[in-house]
């Protein structure tokens, strides 16, 4: 399981296993993460072997979630997501927020030491 599904599912009260898949279902469905670059190019120029590959990648419970998914959790979940990045005892927030017209109707925390997610709070 990956600690990044984990925190959103113990954030939004859903089965990990269902985030997951909702996530790649929104990828594959080329749901927005970034404006102005279709999806199924930003998933292709990461995996380097197609947006098909990253998605049947990602559906793997051991496949490890990043800031592409995050992004997709923003948009599904019409969230503000704020990470707080404790690598290095940066402390550093980066927000990852719906793209429009979709609006931030809540916002949920997680935290980053690099290799690890844990969620914080969700309101």
């Amino acid at each position: 399981m990956s600690c990044l599904f984990n925190s959103f599912s113990r954030l939004l009260g859903i089965p990990t296993d269902t985030i997951r898949q909702t996530i790649c279902d929104y990828l594959a469905n080329d749901g927005v993460i970034m404006e102005g670059l279709p999806t199924q190019d930003v998933l292709a120029i990461d995996s380097g072997r197609g947006a098909a590959h990253y998605i049947a990648h990602m559906r793997s419970s051991s496949t490890w979630g990043g800031a592409i998914e995050i992004q997709a959790a923003a948009m599904i979940w019409k969230s503000k997501v704020i990470v707080e990045n404790r690598r290095d005892g940066g402390g550093k927030i980066i927000e990852f927020v719906p793209i429009s017209p979709v609006v931030a109707e809540k916002e949920m925390r997680i935290y980053w030491t690099g290799g690890h997610y844990e969620p914080v709070s969700a309101h």
